[in-house]
């Protein structure tokens, strides 16, 4: 494929990784408040204590083998079968230590309904290895317009299930349901909406290329998910599990947003990557656009969600979650590093360096251990606060490589970063205080006007200073219009 051609197929694969996370994630949004107003923040932190132990047991499930299949250069219909099978039998393993477990989980947090949402729950390792598998081939072969209405229909489905539970008083088991029933949907939608299907192959030959690459992805993606996760077992042990849920759902709304646009950057530039690894100079190229433009958007979409925290959760959730604006506000800022940590990782992988992206990863889980006894000392809110710096440190652990490999070191992607963050802070503050001179009125209006203000300064802010990326959007819409 000649390089425009390429150019069109990343476009493509963009916008509707895009509709596909900004639609999926929207539903899935409205779903959350609306459950959040039958729900308790305590019932919210039970499950997510048993989706800790969920996640890490799809880690290895999953093994590393999607990324592997996107990655390898020649991937046929024996490589994702094999895949397929192979993951599918790797989530019978783990779903029977799951269920042996399940009477020790509920011990060690003191709450008996853990065990029977335990065994309950795990079942969603069997759809998610397929899913897993199905998800590296629309990446590989970019059909992301498949994925979005598969995953819009799941996420639509999931959510009238986890209401309808909820609104008969079924509580925590609501959450449980929405789970189960996205998972499964999501796995017969995309088998009606995508190519590919599971064939009668199965190669342990290729098993065993594939895992020489992606053991290393396993072991960082472990890391990396038991890290993320360990301030969430913490909380719900040391704590209670309502400071879990207020934490959880503070965590949410930031979340939602980077990695909305990271999982399409993620989802899109790896393959496009990958098919440019011989060809240093196109991939830095590559990557400085993805940081430019995922720094664009998301920073300032956090710096105003860190304005209007209080004014949405009062708005969106009501007056018993105001607990977690707190929450909300730190992991803002800690999202913001998000467009460099993701951006950076997916280019080592593209080069097939996955032993440099297992290194990065005992690096930082070592400042993770040390973030976290540090954090212990203090309470919950300086713990989450220590978290976010330690997340701020990593950038410069995860750029490090890519001074050698594409010669694109820290110091210039900070420099490509603090432009849009500048101005966001600007606006941030700007947001604040024009909160704070309205006189009273509906909470929902307030923060419309909020968002309003918010977007105006931003962007008459990038337009007088001429961002890059302001205008090379700008460039892209104006020539769209022609046409």
């Amino acid at each position: 494929m000649n390089e425009t051609g390429m150019k069109n197929k990343v476009a493509s694969g963009l916008f509707w990784k895009l509709l596909e996370n900004g639609g999926a994630q929207g539903i899935q949004f409205v779903i959350a408040i609306l459950l959040a107003r039958l729900l308790t923040p305590a019932e919210y932190g039970v499950v997510g204590i048993i989706m800790i132990f969920i996640t890490i047991a799809n880690v290895f499930v999953q093994s590393g083998f999607s990324t592997a299949l996107v990655q390898k250069k020649q991937a046929d219909e024996v490589d994702f079968s094999s895949v397929c099978y192979f993951e599918l039998a790797a989530s019978v393993v783990f779903y029977v230590l799951l269920y042996l477990a399940a009477p020790a989980i509920a011990e060690f947090y003191a709450i008996s309904v853990l065990k029977p949402i335990v065994r309950v729950l795990g079942i969603v390792l069997f759809p998610g290895a397929v899913i897993s598998v199905q998800t590296a081939y629309v990446s590989r072969n970019m059909e992301f317009r498949g994925l979005f209405f598969s995953t819009l229909a799941a996420s639509a489905i999931s959510g009238v299930i986890s209401i309808f539970m909820a609104y008969r008083g079924l509580g925590v088991w609501a959450m449980v349901g929405q789970q189960i029933s996205y998972y499964i949907s999501l796995m017969i939608v995309l088998f009606l909406t995508v190519s590919w299907k599971p064939g009668l192959f199965f190669a342990f030959d290729r098993i065993r290329t594939m895992f020489a690459f992606g053991w290393k992805l396993l072991c960082a993606s472990l890391l990396d998910t038991v890290f993320n996760n360990l301030y969430g077992l913490l909380i719900g042990k040391i704590y209670n599990e309502e400071l879990l849920g207020s934490y959880n759902r503070g965590e949410q709304f930031p979340k939602l947003i980077a990695t909305n646009l990271g999982a399409a950057i993620q989802a899109v530039l790896l393959p496009a990557f990958s098919a440019c690894q011989d060809d240093r100079d196109k991939v830095r190229d590559m990557v400085r656009r993805a940081i430019r433009l995922s720094s664009f958007a998301v920073i300032p979409m956090l710096m105003g969600l860190f304005a209007v925290a209080d004014t949405l959760v009062l708005a969106m959730l009501g007056e018993k979650w105001l607990i977690c604006v707190p929450f909300l506000r730190i992991m803002c800022v800690s999202y913001c590093f998000w467009p460099i940590h993701i951006t950076n990782l997916q280019a080592i992988n593209a080069v097939g360096r996955s032993d440099i992206f297992l290194k990065l990863e005992l690096v930082k889980k070592a400042l993770s251990i040390l973030a976290l006894v540090i954090g212990m000392q203090f309470n919950v809110f300086i713990m989450v606060c220590i978290k976010a710096f330690q997340d701020f440190v990593c950038t410069f652990v995860n750029a490090a490589p890519n001074k050698k490999l594409l010669g694109y070191d820290i110091a210039h992607q900070w420099m490509d970063v603090a432009p849009p963050a500048a101005l966001s802070v600007v606006m941030c503050g700007a947001v604040m205080a024009f909160g704070a001179w309205l006189p009273a009125m509906s909470v929902w209006l307030k923060l419309g006007l909020q968002i309003v203000c918010g977007a105006f300064v931003y962007i008459v802010l990038a337009a007088a200073f001429r961002l890059e990326s302001f205008c090379f959007l700008a460039g892209i819409v104006k020539e769209r219009l022609k046409k």
